[in-house]
């Protein structure tokens, strides 16, 4: 049996939670909190498998509850059960520990199936979520790789991805239409710029971030 903490400022919908619970054995409802610091001192005390929790809530929003919850290093479970499909939110809520993350339009079936889910030990993402989160990773990959090569100029840039290639800088130099002194100045200047020692930490830099996808050889070169 699941033990279930319902967090929620709304009695109404504490009920109704409540009451659909209760058509199933599986779980049993421990205790109901209308705010962040009740929701945290009623984890302490009943150890519930699951929190439900709202996220606006009077005082301490649901996020920093859940951080406070996952905090604490019990086995205890939040998923977070919201009206809003809010970016910010559901990363912040990621953040703070949170188990699941499912929006309250879902319907009774997929709210139980999330419980057991996430009871089991398993993470999940509501389906109308699901597509911001890839979006948010995607674009903050992105940013990384970015900022990863931002102190180097164009040409620097350039000389890096030929060097993750493995060419040494007279190889380098007959590409670029540079001199061997000119490219072994720009390869001091990657290492200097990017804290690196090695030709070989530049070449697993430039991979690692993917140069890639900033330097075409073929059509740039």
């Amino acid at each position: 049996m699941l033990k279930i903490l319902l967090v929620d400022d709304h009695e109404v919908v504490r009920l109704g939670l409540k009451s659909l619970l209760a058509r199933y054995p599986e779980f049993e409802v421990v205790a109901e909190a209308g705010t962040a610091d009740e929701a945290v001192s009623l984890t302490e005390r009943y150890q519930p498998d699951v929190v439900v929790m709202d996220i606006r809530l009077p005082g301490k929003n649901g996020i920093e509850a859940t951080r406070e919850i996952v905090d604490k290093g019990g086995d205890t479970k939040v998923i977070v059960l919201t009206s809003y499909a809010d970016d910010d939110l559901l990363f912040d809520a990621i953040a703070a520990g949170a188990s699941g993350y499912v929006l309250k339009q879902i319907d009774s079936g997929e709210l139980i199936t999330a419980l057991e889910r996430i009871g089991s030990g398993e993470a999940l993402l509501d389906p109308a979520v699901t597509q911001q989160v890839f979006k948010r990773m995607r674009e903050n990959s992105r940013k990384a790789e970015i900022e990863a090569f931002g102190v180097l100029t164009d040409q620097e840039l350039k000389v890096l991805a030929l060097v993750a290639t493995g060419k040494r800088n007279k190889e380098i130099a007959s590409e670029v239409f540079l001199s061997e002194k000119t490219v072994r100045n720009y390869v001091s200047s990657i290492l200097s710029k990017l804290s690196l020692s090695t030709r070989a930490e530049a070449a697993a830099y430039a991979v690692k971030h993917n140069i890639s996808n900033f330097v075409d050889l073929e059509e740039k070169l």
